[in-house]
């Protein structure tokens, strides 16, 4: 499999798929694991999704750094993928972070779809 590389791309693939909802159930049943509050509609806008997202990352980072830990940890976002981004920027580093999230989330929805 392989992974989009840009958040357009990704979006692009889960629609085409017929998966976005599917990917936007995934993110919400991760967030709640999470206890973060933060809950999408079905039908949000790719760019909504993204921004609500990146704005919550970078507040989680600011705020409640134990708790954005524990949402990576949830989702299984790669430690060694984390490790290789630059964090001298902190709103740079939540965009980068969100959209590993997402690329994180796509391959469980992507995986699911086609094994099972």
């Amino acid at each position: 499999m392989q992974l989009p590389a840009t958040f357009e791309e990704l979006v692009n693939k889960a629609t085409q798929d017929n998966l976005y909802k599917n990917l936007i159930k995934q993110l919400n049943k991760d967030l709640l694991y999470a206890n973060i509050d933060l809950d999408f509609s079905e039908d949000v806008l790719p760019s909504s999704l993204k921004l609500l997202l990146h704005e919550t990352i970078y507040k989680l980072i600011q705020e409640k750094f134990m708790d954005y830990l524990n949402l990576l940890y949830i989702i299984d976002v790669s430690e060694k993928k984390v490790k290789q981004l630059d964090g001298s920027d902190t709103l740079l580093l939540s965009e980068q972070i969100s959209f590993l999230i997402l690329q994180r989330e796509w391959q469980k929805v992507w995986f699911k779809n086609q094994y099972s």
